[in-house]
């Protein structure tokens, strides 16, 4: 991904509206179009609505009446705005609630902090010791959060003196960090398998989940702060109740790595990406499978809903962003122009601009099968090797226990032996 951020805006009527910049394309049907729309609550009547939110920044459009939703405009957006500063490779981006502010991370192991203003100055913050993966704002927006390849966790205040907290947050690469709905605590996920929950304020550790077996790619709450979903290089989407630190359910049916995870608007849904090229969505109800995209010819690397609940943006290797219309089942709009790959969408949530493509298409660019093949195989044998190290570490330690017993008795029936 080159060292730049894009946006678009596309004027309609008097005022403006964020959109992405997007190419009218269209292939690619997803199952079951109608359970979604069952599962997230809206009825027939209010699909009219839903639409007309879609892209006007509300977040009440489930439910909220409105007029319906004018036809898309066939011509792309014109570039809005081009953020140029990162002296390397930009890999996450995200903005503030209020769209005033959009951080930045990178492989150039500092943050961006960009204001929307025209002509105000771009705030960078430096501390990492290696590549920022992931940035997230609090619902206020006063602090801003980063974890990074260094194994540890920043907060931030998004100001010009840009001072942080730092947290030694895991034992390996950090790869998502997203605070709760009230901004009280965050959770992070790691290479070291496991997630992690954090009090934002008190700025301690809470507690860990660690059923996962092998990295975790991303953990995000829900959006009442009552669940955690996390997704893993060991094939599986795992539910975790917060209360209770239980994994309530898991869902494996990737046929691969899964890198993205996030949650419906409306909580009832989760969708989640995957090295197999595909994006599936999930009932958490019924934990049935709604939708099953497969229209990205490489690894989808990250997705996005809108706050409407109605559409979804993915990010691939293959170079293109894609945005689908949930309540269709169909694909929208094919986004060209980074290379080699796109590692993030703007995440999700927010009613706010996403990140921008010109209009130039690119070849696609993918991982041979054989060496993804090669490469499960590698990290389930590394797998099989540190459970049974672990197993021998816990019959070492029995053994060892057992020992200590047995010469602490002998000593006693010395002791008692009479001379």
């Amino acid at each position: 991904m080159e060292p730049a951020i894009q946006l678009s805006f596309q004027s309609g009527g008097k005022k403006p509206r964020r959109r992405v910049s997007f190419n009218r394309g269209g292939r690619g049907e997803a199952k079951r179009p109608a359970l979604l729309l069952a599962a997230v609550g809206g009825a027939e009547t209010e699909r009219d609505a839903t639409a007309a939110a879609a892209f006007s920044g509300s977040s009440d459009a489930l439910g909220a009446p409105g007029p319906a939703m004018a036809a898309p405009c066939l011509e792309d957006p014109s570039l809005e705005r081009h953020f140029k500063g990162h002296r390397d490779a930009v890999t996450c981006v995200d903005f503030s609630l209020n769209t005033k502010q959009l951080a930045s991370g990178s492989m150039d192991s500092c943050l961006m902090v960009w204001h929307m203003k025209p002509q105000s100055r771009a705030y960078r913050f430096a501390g990492h010791k290696d590549t920022v993966t992931c940035v997230n704002f609090s619902p206020s927006g006063h602090l801003l959060a980063s974890g990074s390849r260094d194994k540890t966790v920043r907060i931030w205040v998004p100001n010009v003196k840009g001072e942080s907290t730092v947290f030694r947050a895991h034992t390996a690469t950090v790869r998502s960090i997203h605070f709760c709905s009230d901004g009280q605590s965050f959770v992070t996920a790691s290479d070291d398998k496991t997630v992690k929950v954090w009090s934002t304020h008190r700025q301690k550790f809470l507690f860990s989940l660690s059923q996962h077996i092998n990295w975790v790619r991303c953990a995000k709450f829900s959006p009442d702060g009552r669940l955690i979903v996390s997704a893993s290089d060991d094939k599986t989407v795992k539910v975790w109740d917060k209360t209770s630190r239980e994994c309530v359910h898991s869902y494996c049916e990737h046929g691969s790595f899964v890198t993205y995870v996030d949650f419906h608007p409306s909580g009832t849904c989760i969708a989640a990406a995957g090295m197999d090229n595909t994006v599936k969505v999930w009932d958490m109800r019924t934990h049935r499978l709604l939708q099953h995209y497969q229209l990205h010819s490489a690894a989808v690397n990250a997705l996005s809903f809108h706050p409407s609940g109605s559409y979804l943006v993915t990010a691939s290797s293959d170079s293109t962003l894609k945005i689908l219309d949930l309540m269709e089942g169909r694909l929208l709009y094919t986004l060209h122009g980074h290379q080699p790959e796109v590692d993030s969408p703007v995440p999700p949530g927010r009613g706010r601009s996403q990140e921008s493509m010109q209009s130039q298409p690119q070849e696609p660019v993918s991982i041979p099968q054989t060496l993804t093949s090669t490469l499960e195989h590698i990290v389930g044998q590394l797998d099989v090797l540190t459970q049974t190290v672990s197993l021998l570490e816990q019959r070492l330690t029995l053994t060892e226990d057992k020992l200590k017993q047995c010469l602490e008795n002998q000593q006693l029936i010395m002791q008692r032996a009479p001379p």
